[in-house]
């Protein structure tokens, strides 16, 4: 999927609007729209790259800020009890949009699915 066709690329230049929660120079984040838990944030890079399986080496530290600030979001939201970030890396890693992103979730007792 080329970056203008990509639906998080659309919310990070305003095409498509969305809740934002935190954003920085590297770093957007915004609730799901199908949440899984009652809290359920994306924590989206602002560089397009389409799977953790297609970064770079010079993108590690850009993955590494992405935990930073779904940590500091998960003390935000009081999520002392415990929470789950995930990253999903392509089709039959469940990643249903090709841009990396973490998913964090939290707010009540998570289980193991499958």
């Amino acid at each position: 999927m080329a970056e203008n066709d990509c639906i998080f690329c659309k919310i990070i230049n305003r095409e498509i609007p969305s809740d934002i929660l935190y954003e920085d120079d590297d770093v957007l984040v915004f609730p799901d729209i199908s949440p899984v838990a009652p809290v359920h944030l994306l924590v989206i890079t602002r560089k397009h790259i389409p799977s953790l399986a297609e970064m770079d080496e010079a993108d590690t530290p850009l993955v590494g800020k992405l935990t930073k600030v779904a940590n500091q979001l998960a003390r935000d939201k009081g999520l002392a009890n415990g929470y789950r970030l995930t990253v999903n890396s392509g089709p039959d890693g469940g990643q249903l949009v090709p841009h990396l992103h973490m998913h964090l979730l939290g707010g009540r007792k998570l289980r193991w699915e499958n």
